[in-house]
């Protein structure tokens, strides 16, 4: 089994398995994994299980965890390395099984259905109810954070995934200009190579391939034909001329890519260009916290221009946590807590401050906030009202994950091939996720 599949199937194998298996358990051990009455825990605690480690990530999580503290609900940090959240979910399968779930893990997109299918979630309607969600957020957003019709997310920011991140410095050196299409990305990666300045900075995770991939397929495809392919999984789409050729861009990425980042994070990547190693990277806007973490203003000393070829396009990501189901009041109370709190302005301002996102809801005040993230906020909004939003596929968001992992499989296994065939790939892609539908 290679790396990538492996990577999916850990992520999704089964949540069908994970329910009968939690079933066995609650049977077999009764009493003993309840939680503790509240005369042992007479103080109000969230366990919150994420993957938010990287220097960026860790100061957003703070702005959670000092909120939360400030109405004296105790935080029990529960982070789980892994940009991509594959370890994170395996640990969160774990402990649901085990009957001892976390108050609340960052789940988003499909998850939220699969985990809902299986009864783990708890209803959040009576917030919703009380705060007006409905009325607060995009419907796109709303939509993903119901299951059946009733909240049991929350939703925390709204990334935009299909940037390109630019040191200017060394595309200044190269003789390059900022590209705005394929074409003249694959000038300037030219001028850049012949120059010794590594073009790409990429790392080995198999999600950030995929962030690559999707980029360039919303620049071949554009928003409706990105949609028809991977979130209505038109088997046409998938295997016809316009994929070919999306595979065929995609491996001419390859060149100018050097090797020996192929064994970092991505916020290694993100250094990369901090550095002046790397001159450009193919990253969601979650990348200006590392920047601004490593000293360096985005927008200005590191360039955000959208991904070559899909200016005027959004592909988003929305972080999200999911509550679990708990007995006891004050757990229930805590996990309301900080259900509310997510959504109040000010922590919706101060914590898209440091994670480099925008705001879920559309009243908070974005003074402040930098270029990139004006520019995605005026972006959002205008694809919003043009119905041209597409979810990404690296973070989950445009299918199940087991549709997902067949997509990372055929991608991965193209971009590592010695003897890659677009056309080949192509209908493989179609035959993939035909079988994990």
């Amino acid at each position: 089994m290679n790396k990538s599949f492996s990577a999916g199937c850990n992520r999704s194998l089964s949540l069908a398995a994970v329910f009968i298996t939690a079933s066995i358990s609650a049977f077999m051990s009764g009493p003993a994994i309840s939680a503790p009455d509240a005369a042992q825990q007479p103080e109000q605690e969230v366990e919150v299980l994420h993957w938010w480690t990287a220097k960026g990530e860790i100061k957003a999580a703070e702005v959670l965890q000092g909120s939360l503290e400030q109405q004296h609900i105790g935080w029990k940090n529960f982070a789980i390395a892994g940009g991509g959240g594959e370890s994170a979910m395996t640990v969160l399968k774990s402990r649901a099984v085990s009957g001892n779930p976390p108050s609340a893990a960052q789940l988003k997109g499909y998850d939220l259905q699969e985990w809902g299918m299986l009864g783990f979630l708890t209803n959040l309607d009576a917030v919703a109810n009380t705060q007006g969600w409905d009325q607060l957020l995009p419907p796109v957003i709303s939509q993903i954070m119901k299951y059946q019709g009733h909240y049991v997310a929350v939703p925390v920011n709204i990334h935009r995934v299909n940037w390109l991140w630019i040191n200017p410095e060394l595309l200044e050196k190269a003789g390059a200009t900022v590209p705005d299409s394929l074409e003249s990305f694959f000038a300037a990666a030219e001028k850049l190579k012949q120059a010794n300045i590594v073009p790409v900075a990429l790392g080995s995770d198999p999600w950030q391939e995929v962030t690559l991939f999707e980029s360039v397929a919303l620049a071949v495809l554009g928003p409706q034909g990105y949609r028809r392919a991977f979130v209505d999984l038109d088997p046409d789409m998938l295997s016809g001329e316009p994929m070919v050729d999306v595979f065929r861009q995609f491996e001419r990425m390859r060149q100018y890519i050097d090797v020996k980042t192929k064994a970092l994070e991505w916020s290694d990547a993100s250094a990369m260009l901090v550095e002046g190693k790397a001159a450009m990277q193919f990253m969601g806007d979650w990348a200006k916290g590392e920047f601004s973490a490593l000293g360096k203003a985005p927008g200005q000393e590191i360039l955000c221009v959208p991904a070559p070829g899909t200016q005027g396009f959004f592909t988003y990501n929305i972080d999200s946590f999911a509550f679990f189901k708990h007995s006891d009041d004050l757990s229930i109370q805590a996990q309301e807590t900080m259900a509310q709190t997510i959504l109040t302005p000010a922590f919706q301002r101060e914590f898209n401050l440091a994670k480099g996102s925008i705001p879920v809801r559309t009243d908070v005040d974005l003074t402040g906030f930098d270029t990139c993230s004006l520019a995605s906020s005026t972006a959002f909004q205008l694809n919003q009202q043009n119905k041209t939003l597409v979810p990404s596929i690296s973070q989950g968001l445009a299918s199940t994950s087991y549709v997902q992992a067949a997509i990372f499989d055929v991608v991965t296994d193209f971009f590592h091939s010695k003897q890659a065939d677009p056309e080949k790939a192509a209908n493989q892609l179609a035959r993939a996720v035909k079988s994990a539908r």
